[in-house]
């Protein structure tokens, strides 16, 4: 009977390769005492995975080995280097120095260093800042004062920066716009960053994520340009005030909007091509300009946990008439009570009418506002395919019962509505 490591030995060495290439190259070293073929197959893996969040009590000895596996490396061009540091290691700076230097001088494509949260973050080898190979670049607690100087990516497609520091409020620009090809940009912004304003100047960028997350920042005056017309996908989340604006995206498909902007007008007017929108404001009146109409939209999700909610979402749905699926969820800790103001009910929109074919709600609690909310949706969605209900984890089985029998005998305006609770 052939053995399963004789069956593996007898693929070709480019599957092995391309297998290898997703395990941690700890492991891929392993294979070397299988046999004779096997023993030099792992010097020519074009990814190498280095992490040493699972070697924390051993970093010395773990930087030893990636010394010694990059030194014996072999392929002719690096496609993968991922390096994670999860604990203090007082070398990290120089180790990952050197290691970055080999991985320029091997024409790597991908370049992944992470270090750990919490700690001054590490510089990097200038050289890096001119490697004309890299096409994805992703830094993690990383320091690019240096970066102030000469940058040219000329390759570079992907670039993600989190937790990064930086010289100035120039230092992020001018690293983009050395980025002649960039398509998907992430930056999540950290206290101490030296950065106030973030700009982002980008012709050719697809994808774009905008992270500030920490109550560090505090006023108004710590916010983001935007200006990329080709931006298909864009995901802004902004937990504590400050501003965006856009100057040119025409073309967004694809948008997540979390933000307390006091005003996002200027933000949700700039992307009325919309087709799919995930948003979460603080106010409704605000929102986006009177008479804006988001004529592609299909796909709303839209969170419950701002005062009023119910005024933004009838004003979404009266100015979204070719909406085929909504969704409500309450995302965050509830910011202010609920009012008790009424909810005026809006006039028949036309995607109740023609098009509404899926509504769901996670995270019901049955109060009268969702309640009057999710019956009007019911009675008027003539077209509904699918209602999905699912209430509060913490909801005991009787609230849930009465939630079930009130939604259960409203009246509903598609025969064929299946109503579900999850």
């Amino acid at each position: 009977m052939v053995s399963y490591r004789d069956r593996l030995s007898q693929l070709p060495d480019d599957f092995l390769l391309q297998i290898l290439s997703w395990l941690p190259t700890k492991d891929v070293l392993v294979t070397s005492l299988l046999s004779k073929r096997w023993r030099f197959l792992w010097t020519l893996v074009p990814r190498l995975n280095y992490d040493l969040r699972l070697h924390d009590n051993t970093c010395p000895r773990f930087s030893q080995f990636v010394d010694r596996s990059l030194l014996l490396h072999k392929a002719p061009t690096l496609e993968s280097l991922n390096i994670k540091i999860g604990s203090i290691c007082f070398t990290a700076e120089k180790d990952v120095g050197v290691w970055v230097r080999i991985g320029v001088d091997r024409f790597v494509r991908e370049l992944s260093v992470s270090y750990c949260s919490g700690e001054e973050p590490i510089r990097l080898p200038k050289c890096l800042f001119t490697c004309s190979t890299l096409a994805v670049l992703k830094l993690e607690n990383i320091t690019l004062e240096d970066a102030s100087c000469y940058v040219c990516f000329q390759s570079l497609k992907t670039l993600h920066l989190l937790d990064v520091k930086y010289l100035d409020d120039q230092s992020l620009p001018r690293i983009i716009s050395s980025c002649s090809s960039l398509e998907d940009l992430v930056v999540q912004r950290c206290p101490g960053d030296n950065v106030k304003v973030v700009t982002v100047t980008a012709p050719s960028l697809i994808t774009l994520s905008l992270h500030k997350s920490s109550q560090a920042f505090e006023g108004d005056d710590d916010g983001f340009l935007i200006d990329a017309p080709k931006l298909k996908r864009v995901d802004i989340e902004d937990y504590w005030g400050g501003f965006c604006y856009i100057e040119n995206m025409p073309e967004v498909v694809e948008a997540n909007v979390d933000v307390i902007y006091k005003n996002t007008e200027k933000l949700l007017g700039s992307i009325t091509s919309v087709k799919r929108l995930a948003l979460c404001l603080i106010t409704s009146d605000a929102a986006y300009p009177a008479g804006t109409i988001f004529s592609q939209l299909v796909h709303l999700e839209l969170c419950t946990c701002a005062p009023r909610w119910w005024d933004l979402l009838t004003r979404l749905i009266e100015d979204s008439p070719k909406l085929r699926v909504l969704k409500l969820r309450q995302k965050h800790i509830r910011r202010a009570p609920s009012p008790r103001a009424s909810w005026k009910q809006p006039a028949l929109p036309k995607c109740l009418l023609f098009h509404l074919e899926t509504f769901k709600w996670e995270l019901y609690e049955g109060s009268q506002k969702q309640k009057e909310v999710a019956t009007f949706i019911l009675k008027h969605a003539i077209r509904l395919k699918t209602a999905i209900i699912s209430p509060k984890p913490t909801s005991t089985l009787l609230e849930k019962h009465e939630m079930l029998k009130d939604l259960s005998s409203s009246p509903r305006g598609s025969s064929t509505c299946e109503l579900l609770f999850d």
